[in-house]
């Protein structure tokens, strides 16, 4: 079977962030997948907080449920994975999160991972999804970047450089073996980090679509 379509949806309000998403996203799926994305409209440009996370959830699960039968599968691309536990208790159709895919890859072979992102008021949020996947023992925590987020998110260099800053600490003082980059907006960088670094840079939306394919095709 070919010509099959993943749905991404991106819970931040932001058609540019989706736009790359999803180019992301193209360049890791393989052949016979298109991705497709959808943009949250009452969301913030970009969720910064618990809160926002929380409220994103069910505009997230609305998107899904009017595009369910025009897609194969369904990836939520933010990293708190909001909405996700409703889109998998409501519907049949495979569905993934970018940050449950992105730990459960870096957790491979038993690694110990962290996280580097520029979220701080997402902290609790990042640290309940290894309790969620029973990966608690292999989780050494969550660095931030230096910064405030949305100014970082306009500089790509200052975004870069503060994020090598947390990916380093996570490595150096947690002793991390491989490192995830926590956030949809932040793919590009992600990318650009990964060949800085001895330690395995978990990219969460190529993580994402490689685990939604193997979901579909199963």
């Amino acid at each position: 079977m070919t010509g099959r379509r993943i749905l991404l949806i991106n819970p931040n309000s932001n058609e540019a962030t989706t736009t790359m998403m999803v180019a992301i996203a193209r360049s890791a799926a393989a052949d016979g997948f298109d991705i497709v994305g959808a943009t949250a409209k009452r969301a913030p440009a970009m969720i910064l907080s618990a809160d926002a996370l929380e409220a994103a959830a069910p505009e997230v699960e609305e998107i899904a449920r009017v595009n369910s039968c025009e897609c194969d599968g369904i990836i939520v691309s933010a990293f708190g994975d909001p909405g996700l536990a409703a889109i998998k208790a409501a519907m049949k159709l495979p569905a993934v999160g970018i940050g449950e895919s992105a730990m459960l890859e870096a957790a491979g072979d038993g690694r110990r991972f962290g996280v580097a992102t520029t979220t701080p008021l997402l902290n609790a949020k990042i640290d309940a999804l290894p309790d969620a996947l029973g990966l608690r023992s292999l989780y050494t925590g969550t660095r931030f970047a230096d910064g405030d987020p949305l100014e970082l998110l306009r500089n790509p260099t200052q975004l870069r450089t503060a994020l090598a800053g947390a990916v380093e600490a996570c490595i150096a003082q947690d002793r991390a073996e491989a490192v995830i980059i926590g956030g949809g907006p932040l793919g590009e960088a992600a990318r650009e980090l990964q060949p800085m670094f001895a330690v395995p840079v978990v990219t969460p939306i190529p993580s994402a679509v490689r685990r939604i394919i193997r979901l579909v095709e199963a």
